[in-house]
């Protein structure tokens, strides 16, 4: 019976190419795009799920003036001291870009991290070679990563190999392992030894609130010991080791490591934290695109069921039960299926790699043989024949014998409606992409092109490894026809990276906050075209000056109690607890962290001694020229370093790596259900003008003309789109409305998304109907008279 299934099958795959072929390609695209989507999201959802400990691993952060990811390296020692039941706890130092020195060759490396011995026994690493329990116990030892090696030793053995560091490390390569995964929240490709900085580090030991950018602390609970228990000893550790008042105003929470990459309140963390909604919002475009896959299918399924009358009212009197005919069918459509899972899953293994070289995500061929992955597509198959085929089974299996034979057209009332609100059900989903991709482009561009309170463009930012030469740099770029102007800070307004307390018992603020610093000059304010509310700008600070004067933006101001720029300036403030400063000028807020946060408080002040970054404004034109200009004369002051520089547009477009991922897969998978979509109705107008070949023809011959004949095949499905508008407008807004929450900044949704929504509609319908249309149009009426 079952092979007799199967060649029937195949009979009828024959007899119906095209309507077969636009099934098994539409389920093919749904199918290869949902297991695109579960690998994407997979890999995303399961950041640090790699290590064996994560359900009890956990990240010691600080919550006082603000949730800051990095504590003081004074916690990690106390800790061991006062709670010997944790299985382990670890310290990290994560520099971030360094310069390396192998022989007299000179590089910049990314992600270089300084760790102790135990953090192999907290994360898992695979090793190649090396001792995972002594390889950093030594101070001057390095573990490198199996990329890094090959990059740096080719075929040789690393092993043994010395490299320098910034001209002021000599480390010894102790260990190779395997490459960290992409979703690791603490990413690294070199792991020296944290005991080689020991004196570089000293001074912050024992200070809590010595809190240097880039230092992490880790636990590992033993088993069966709750992190709550963990939390109701803090306070009394906190006071201690620190003393009462900082137990007062400090506490140590423990983040889960599986949460770092969702948390989004934390500053300072290695890799921007993104919301779980986003790969969410992906999972419901995947479960959409299998429904317009599905949808496909009934649909022609259904189309094609009116042709099989007759063979269903034939069996039934040969003696065929309903439920043999129920198998039979759903037989067909599981062959059909299955043929194109298969070419789904292939062509997911061809364009994988793609993907996700275009979300920024290494995912590969390789996992579709993992278990999981296997079982998920099982999962779809089963789900795909349950959808796609158990509703055209027992529509064809319902045909009455004498209804059969009688009419052609048996069975046809009533699945008509059926029809229609699937058709409504494929268009809304379209009409669902085409919004949310229209909100996430908006949002892009927001983010991207929206005033951020200064000039971006054309502006460079350079490291300056020794200050002592910063004036004679100047000098050289100074006068050069490609450079509009030098300007020397510890970052420019959108490297956000220090910060400090503040106070002013004066304007009734007597309590500590939180606020961003920057050390500028001169110069500063009017290169990146800072608007000032009121006061002066930063200038130079005269030697004999001892009064310590600062700018503050709106923020700030508007923290101290303050709303009319004029009435805050020469009123006093304390920096860092000790630092009586005047405040001289407001400055209007500009954005220095993404647009996921508000904008922060901020202090300017002209401080030498921080000017670690020069930023250079370019003319424009021939700007390569003047980079290799600048390079030249930054590599002849530091020859013992490698020249890098970064545009401050692309590093704020850093910021938004998440959202261009989420972007991406928007417009790539919108397109694929918008096709999809597009295919199946395509069918379903060749159908409808086999079935109305002769009333074209008696149409034709009483003197109808193409475009009456044309409007007779669109204005049905014209009037469903509309249906389906009213049904996706109210949905796409609320969907996306809460995934513009995630943003403290962002577009407002307007009417016009939705006016370009629906046109958009009609035009992909139009466009997809009008062949097929004009077609049976254009047909001789003679022809069409004489087809039965």
């Amino acid at each position: 019976m079952l092979k007799s299934y199967v060649v029937i099958a195949f009979r009828n795959i024959q007899r119906n190419l095209s309507y077969t072929f636009l099934n098994i390609f539409g389920l093919t695209l749904g199918v290869a795009a949902c297991l695109i989507i579960f690998l994407i999201v997979r890999n995303e959802l399961g950041y640090d799920s790699f290590n064996s400990k994560a359900d009890r691993t956990y990240r010691v952060t600080l919550h006082a003036l603000d949730f800051n990811s990095n504590v003081s390296l004074a916690i990690t020692p106390a800790m061991r001291i006062d709670f010997p039941e944790l299985e382990q706890t670890t310290q990290v130092f994560y520099e971030g870009d360094a310069m390396i020195k192998i022989g007299e060759n000179r590089y910049n490396e990314h992600n270089v991290t300084f760790g102790d011995e135990q953090i192999s026994k907290v994360f898992d690493y695979q090793w190649i070679a090396g001792d995972p329990n002594t390889a950093l116990k030594e101070p001057n030892s390095v573990i490198l990563t199996e990329s890094i090696a090959k990059k740096y030793f080719g075929k040789a053995d690393a092993m043994g190999k010395l490299i320098n560091f910034e001209n002021e490390l000599n480390v010894k390569v102790t260990g190779i392992i395997k490459d960290l995964p992409s979703n690791t929240s603490l990413p690294f490709s070199f792991l020296i030894s944290l005991n080689s900085i020991e004196n570089k580090l000293k001074g912050m030991m024992g200070n809590f609130w010595a809190i240097p950018g880039g230092s992490y602390a880790y636990i590992v609970l033993p088993k069966g010991y709750s992190v709550q228990q963990l939390n109701s000893k803090m306070p009394a550790f906190i006071k201690k080791n620190w003393g009462a008042d900082i137990a007062k105003v400090a506490v140590l929470p423990f983040q889960p490591l599986k949460d770092i990459h969702f948390d989004q309140r934390y500053i300072n963390n290695i890799i921007t934290p993104t919301s779980k909604d986003t790969y969410y919002a992906l999972i419901g475009v995947a479960l959409l695109i299998i429904i317009t896959a599905c949808i496909n299918f009934i649909n022609l399924a259904t189309a094609q069921a009116i042709k099989r009358a007759k063979e269903v009212g034939m069996r039934k009197v040969l003696g065929a039960s309903r439920p043999q005919l129920i198998k039979q069918f759903l037989g067909e459509t599981t062959v059909l299926v299955l043929f194109s899972v298969l070419l789904g899953v292939a062509l997911c293994a061809l364009f994988l790699s793609k993907a996700g070289e275009w979300m920024s995500i290494s995912v590969d061929a390789s996992q579709l043989t993992q278990p999981t992955v296997i079982g998920w597509i099982a999962a779809i198959t089963l789900a795909v024949i349950m959808l796609a085929g158990l509703y055209p089974s027992f529509v064809q299996s319902a045909f009455q014998p004498v209804d059969s034979f009688k009419n052609k057209n048996a069975g046809s009332s009533g699945k008509l409606t059926l029809r229609k609100g699937l058709v409504i059900g494929q268009f809304a989903i379209s009409q669902i992409m085409i919004i949310g991709t229209l909100i996430v482009a908006r949002q892009m561009d927001f983010f991207k092109n929206q005033d951020l309170g200064f000039d971006k463009e054309a502006v460079i930012s350079v490291g300056l490894p020794d200050m002592k030469k910063r004036d004679v740099f100047n000098q050289q770029l100074a006068g050069y026809p490609g450079i509009k102007d030098v300007s020397f800070s510890s970052g420019a307004p959108a490297f956000n990276s220090n910060f400090t307390s503040f106070s002013s018992v004066e304007l009734g603020f007597p309590k500590d906050d939180v606020t961003e610093y920057k050390a500028v000059d001169e110069k500063f304010t009017d290169m990146f075209r800072l608007q000032m509310l009121a006061g002066q700008k930063i200038w130079k600070k005269n030697e004999k000056d001892t009064v310590s004067k600062v700018v503050i933006n709106e923020t700030m101001m508007q923290k101290l109690g303050i709303q009319n720029p004029q009435l805050v300036l020469n009123k006093h403030i304390t920096l860092n607890g000790a630092q009586k400063t005047t405040i001289v000028g407001v400055v209007k807020d500009f954005q220095s962290e993404s647009k996921h946060k508000k904008r922060r408080s901020c202090v300017l002040e002209y401080n030498p001694n921080r000017f670690f970054m020069a930023s250079i404004k370019m003319q424009p034109a021939n700007m390569s020229e003047t980079i290799n200009y600048i390079n030249k004369k930054w590599s002849a002051l530091y020859p013992e370093n490698v020249f890098q520089f970064q545009f401050v547009d692309e590093h704020i477009a850093n910021f938004y790596k998440q959202e261009e991922k989420v972007y991406i897969a928007f417009q790539l998978f919108s397109y694929i259900a918008i096709f999809i979509g597009c295919l199946g109705l395509y069918g379903l107008i060749a159908f409808a003008a086999s079935q109305r070949t002769k009333e074209v023809g008696i149409r034709k011959v009483l003197g109808a003309p193409i475009a009456s004949i044309v409007t007779l095949f669109t204005k049905e499905f014209i009037y469903l789109i509309a249906i389906a508008f009213v049904l996706a407008a109210p949905l796409g807004y609320y969907v996306m409305h809460n995934w513009l929450q995630n943003f403290a900044y962002h577009i407002n949704i307007g009417p016009g998304i939705f006016i370009v929504a629906i046109v958009s509609s009609f035009i992909i319908a139009a466009l997809t109907i009008s062949y097929q249309a004009i077609k049976a149009a254009m047909i001789n009426p003679i022809r069409s008279l004489r087809d039965e």
